[in-house]
């Protein structure tokens, strides 16, 4: 009998993120993904479309990287590249408890602070090698 395992808070962030889908559509959609992970404070956040665009194509080049297939699509994995190198990010000198994410968001945009809390979600399961049991 094997031990069952549990996904690490990152790995479950990154697994909710790239299932969105077909509702991750409009801005709502970002607001209430971000409200519902705690990733953005109650209230309203102003969402422009080039926000709901980097968290789309965030999504797509993280789940672009999930699928391994043998001809990965790899203008979506160039845009998600895109927004992690416009999100900025710093490292924590000690772990959050519970979570054991080392990247903390260094904006003060509430969107791009939630899409950095992902992009330190994405850095914990690829340095765990996590990424690679998630199923999409």
């Amino acid at each position: 009998m094997t031990t069952p395992t549990r996904r690490s808070t990152a790995a479950e962030l990154i697994a909710d993120f790239v299932s969105t889908g077909g509702s991750l559509t409009d801005r709502a959609d970002l607001a209430r993904f971000l409200r519902e992970h705690r990733l953005a404070t109650e209230g309203a956040i102003p969402i422009t479309l080039a926000d709901l665009d980097e968290a789309i194509a965030l999504r797509d080049g993280i789940r672009a990287v999930l699928e391994r297939g043998s001809d990965p699509d790899h203008e979506a994995i160039a845009r998600g590249q895109r927004v992690l190198d416009g999100l900025r990010v710093t490292v924590r000198l000690q772990p959050v408890p519970d979570t054991g994410v080392q990247l903390a968001p260094a904006v003060v945009d509430e969107v791009r602070r939630g899409l950095a809390r992902i992009a330190g979600a994405w850095a914990s399961v690829l340095a765990t090698g996590e990424w690679r049991h998630l199923r999409l």
